[in-house]
């Protein structure tokens, strides 16, 4: 049961996935209308999930659940995956690597490989205040508050 992401409470369980390239506007259309339909039927043991999503950006899809009207399941959250999966072959990205890097430059979004962005650490190219992308925020609350922050409020911390 698909709802508005701005209409979904905070504790909604979040799941973020980032690709490696801009999506063009177009393609953005194209998944957000295929995210529409998995998310108005997407269910968990035949029980509709209140489910909503967002393209950031044009560079994250964020698939968010209210665990409190029903849980995501294994087998629910294999199929959010199955879809995702779908869209890495369908467009040629990569949105399943979780040890990427994707920060603020400006008014740019750059997205490094976790040892490039170690080098850009150590060459000073980046610093503690770059904001960077916590994709590893657990609910909407998080992500509201907790997805776009200074590297030193978040696990890149540690490089600094």
């Amino acid at each position: 049961m698909y709802v508005p992401f701005e209409e979904m409470p905070e504790h909604s369980r979040i799941w973020i996935y980032q690709s490696n390239r801009k999506f063009s506007d177009d393609e953005v259309q194209d998944i957000e209308k295929e995210l529409l339909e998995f998310t108005t039927q997407w269910a968990a043991h035949a029980t509709p999930l209140q489910a909503s999503f967002a393209v950031k950006y044009n560079r994250f899809i964020i698939l968010v659940v209210d665990q409190d009207v029903h849980p995501a399941s294994g087998c629910s959250i294999d199929a959010s995956v199955r879809i995702i999966q779908q869209f890495e072959q369908k467009y040629g990205v990569d949105l399943m690597d979780k040890m990427n890097v994707t920060y603020k430059s400006g008014d740019f979004i750059a997205y490094k490989t976790l040892i490039d962005f170690k080098k850009m650490v150590k060459e000073k190219a980046v610093s503690d205040q770059t904001i960077v992308f916590n994709n590893l925020v657990n609910d909407l609350g998080e992500f509201n508050d907790f997805w776009e922050v200074p590297a030193s409020e978040s696990w890149h911390s540690r490089f600094f």
